[in-house]
């Protein structure tokens, strides 16, 4: 219930400061338009370092612009395509991005946090967004993709680990519940307290990874890769219907830190 509250506070503050930061933005919605259809079309537009903070930028077609180093706070971004646009250093935080397509972007440093990822508290499949093949490498991330297509994502090195010296809220993590990570790569990421509760992670790599205190209750785990990962404390559910799936085929769980102390679930259920 703690959870379930905190995402309404944030939820609330998003809404409340929407138009509070639009101000700051460089361009208005139809300068951005402009922009973009006066762009070549061997190339998308180029509108990196820039501010659009703010701005209500629902269902435009970013498909190849170049939003390198933007400022994208408070922006809402539901709907829209960015399929292969570069948002390398983009800052996304309480950004709306319900439905919205970031196929093969790249969002390499980016700043994700405290997406605005559902209009209520509770994520819903119909208004998840798309990250397949998204470079999220390097990224800060701190939001919720429950449902999201993120297949063959790159999010090496990201930092998502749930910061436990602020949390008078309750626990505020990223979570990936039942989101569609197949071919993920998650190598060398901080993972602490992330929930993957139910998530498609076949044949993702967590090799390097820091899984402690995870949560991968009901997570399909065949033929993923856990080389060298630390998994102390990370749940892999022990009920036969809730336990992590494909455990007898992972690799590398010989060599798991802390699989011991970690609560590892049933291979199939």
């Amino acid at each position: 219930m703690v959870v379930r509250r905190s995402r309404g506070i944030i939820c609330a503050v998003a809404l409340g400061l929407q138009s509070a930061v639009a101000h700051g933005a460089d361009m208005t919605v139809e300068q951005v338009r402009a922009a973009l259809a006066a762009a070549p079309p061997s190339r998308g537009a180029d509108l990196a370092n820039r501010s659009l903070a703010g701005l209500d930028l629902s269902h435009v077609d970013f498909r190849g612009a170049n939003l390198a180093g933007d400022d994208l706070r408070h922006t809402k971004l539901v709907g829209a395509n960015l399929t292969g646009a570069n948002l390398s250093g983009a800052r996304l935080n309480l950004a709306w991005i319900m439905g919205a397509n970031f196929t093969r972007a790249n969002l390499a440093g980016a700043v994700l946090e405290t997406l605005v990822a559902s209009t209520g508290m509770d994520s819903r499949p119909d208004e998840a967004a798309t990250f397949a093949g998204a470079n999220l490498s390097g990224a800060h991330i701190m939001a919720r993709f429950n449902y999201d297509d993120m297949r063959d994502a790159n999010f090496s090195g990201a930092s998502m680990a749930a910061d436990m010296r602020n949390q008078s809220m309750g626990l505020i993590h990223t979570e990936f519940s039942s989101a569609n990570l197949t071919g993920a790569n998650f190598s060398r990421a901080a993972l602490g307290h992330v929930s993957f509760r139910f998530a498609k992670l076949v044949g993702a790599d967590f090799s390097g990874a820091s899984l402690r205190d995870a949560d991968l209750t009901g997570a399909d785990l065949t033929d993923a890769n856990l080389a060298g990962a630390d998994v102390a404390g990370a749940d892999f559910g022990g009920a036969v219907l809730t336990g992590a799936k494909g455990l007898d085929s992972v690799k590398g769980l010989d060599s798991a830190k802390g699989l011991a102390r970690g609560r590892q679930g049933g291979s199939d259920g």
